[in-house]
């Protein structure tokens, strides 16, 4: 694991309404079609599995998953650009691996942009397979639509 990661006052804990200004220049920063502050309100009202991510007492990343019906969902698990490849999203998602798992959910799911080859490293080699296509998904660049990969790991091993 990374230095990162290694260090004492790092590390996960649930997410607030005073993170979503951090939230938002996070998920500004790191998407071209980023989530609106409505979308993480509504998340975190829902009761939705949502944490942050802190270095130095300084949030970094954060993550939701959504969990019913046997089976638990990543919706959103973003690193602030300037620290990815430390760990945290690795961390993150190992965190969301273990919650999915104490809420008894047999699978755990996502959509990612095939253009996002460095996230989908990060979930195969966290035992994610791509189990099917998701046509039109995404918005593009120039108003088109990007399809989406589904990608899942069973939790029952």
């Amino acid at each position: 694991m990374s230095a990162v990661i290694q260090r004492g006052r790092d590390g996960l804990r649930l997410m607030s309404q005073d993170d979503l200004d951090t939230i938002m220049d996070i998920e500004m920063n790191a998407y071209t079609f980023p989530w609106t502050r409505g979308i993480f309100r509504d998340c975190l009202h829902v009761g939705y599995c949502c944490r942050v991510f802190e270095v130095d007492n300084d949030v970094r990343g954060y993550c939701i998953m959504s969990v019913g019906a046997g089976e638990a969902h990543i919706l959103n698990l973003c690193v602030h650009p300037e620290v990815q490849q430390q760990g945290i999203g690795r961390a993150m998602l190992l965190h969301l691996v273990d919650l999915a798992r104490t809420h008894r959910a047999a699978d755990l799911l996502l959509e990612v942009r095939p253009s996002n080859v460095a996230a989908i490293n990060l979930y195969q080699s966290a035992g994610f397979n791509q189990v099917g296509t998701r046509h039109a998904y995404y918005p593009a660049a120039g108003g088109g639509r990007e399809d989406a990969v589904i990608m899942a790991r069973s939790l029952l091993v």
